[in-house]
């Protein structure tokens, strides 16, 4: 049986990413995203849902969103999702599910767009959906 685990996002980082070096030396850079819903309610008002996204970026993919992007920055992201597990000092365990980047896309600057890594293929102008 065929499986898949692909997500695919745009949205707006929340705070600025955090970028740290794990002990073999590998970069790795840890980001929220924030995707809002709009929708119009059964009385007609407009709403908004938030939904917000744990991102993983590592080596290259750290470099570039270290150097560009910032809190506020819209990204198109593409990737998948991973859950790790440990138990908390009250023996509890503990879940945390994160989107890891496969590839991403700076969105609004065009400038900024057309900064890509070796290991990043480059995505469409425009999302493919």
């Amino acid at each position: 049986m065929a499986s898949l685990n692909c997500v695919h996002l745009i949205g707006n980082v929340g705070k600025e990413p955090e970028i740290r070096t794990t002990q073999s030396g590998s970069e790795v850079a840890s980001l929220s995203l924030a995707v809002t819903e709009r929708f119009k309610d059964k009385n007609g008002q407009m709403q908004e849902k938030t939904e917000w996204f744990n991102l993983v970026a590592w080596r290259k993919q750290s470099e570039i969103i270290k150097s560009y992007v910032k809190k506020g920055s819209s990204l198109y992201v593409q990737g998948k999702l991973q859950t790790q597990s440990w138990d908390d000092p009250n023996g509890q365990k503990r879940y945390k599910t994160e989107i890891l980047i496969s590839n991403f896309q700076i969105l609004g600057s065009k400038q900024v767009n057309t900064h890509s890594s070796p290991d990043m293929p480059a995505l469409p102008d425009e999302p493919p959906f």
